[in-house]
């Protein structure tokens, strides 16, 4: 009796256990490795120099390269900011955005999402899609654009020009508006 009574016990207190072992599956998601990243940055800052003078530094939170893909390409998702140097002590020029992918094989840059471009002499060009091809030494854009100058803002749609914001074309101009007419 005392050897039952025990039994019972001892199947009473492992009753919640066993029930509490019922079958579990875990799933693994399947990772294609081939998909990650080959190379990943966070909170970095790389210098380009050329014969000793600093050209550029660009900056990111995050970077990811995408090697592995058929057209390589690193993607920015927390954006960048890229000053411009020309061998200066000071930035001549910058450009930040929210959002940048530059595709290797293509030499081309892309830039979304708060785009603020700056030039050497000081005029700011905004917009929300920005495209700087290196090999044909163009920026591009065809959504809506804001250049401000000393004495003017100018708004559009679309823009090509040089990569120093120099040689310019608003292609859909809208508007253009003094800022101090008494000069």
């Amino acid at each position: 009796m005392q050897k039952s009574l025990s039994l019972l016990i001892v199947l009473f207190l492992l009753l919640p256990v066993i029930e509490s072992c019922e079958k579990k599956t875990i799933t693994n998601e399947k990772i294609d490795i081939l998909s990650l990243p080959s190379l990943t940055a966070r909170d970095f800052t790389t210098t380009y120099t050329d014969s000793g003078k600093l050209q550029l530094v660009l900056s990111a939170p995050l970077m990811e390269s995408y090697d592995k893909e058929e057209e390589p390409y690193s993607e920015f998702r927390s954006g960048l900011d890229v000053k411009f140097y020309d061998g200066h002590k000071e930035p001549s020029a910058s450009v930040t955005s929210k959002y940048a992918r530059y595709t290797t094989s293509k030499s081309l840059w892309e830039l979304r999402d708060s785009v603020v471009a700056i030039n050497e002499a000081g005029e700011r060009l905004e917009t929300e899609i920005l495209f700087w091809d290196q090999k044909k030494a163009l920026i591009y854009t065809d959504r809506f654009v804001k250049i401000t100058t000393q004495d003017q803002i100018i708004q559009g749609y679309g823009l090509e020009s040089d990569p120093r914001l120099s040689k310019r074309r608003i292609k859909n101009l809208s508007a253009t508006i003094y800022i101090d007419e008494e000069k």
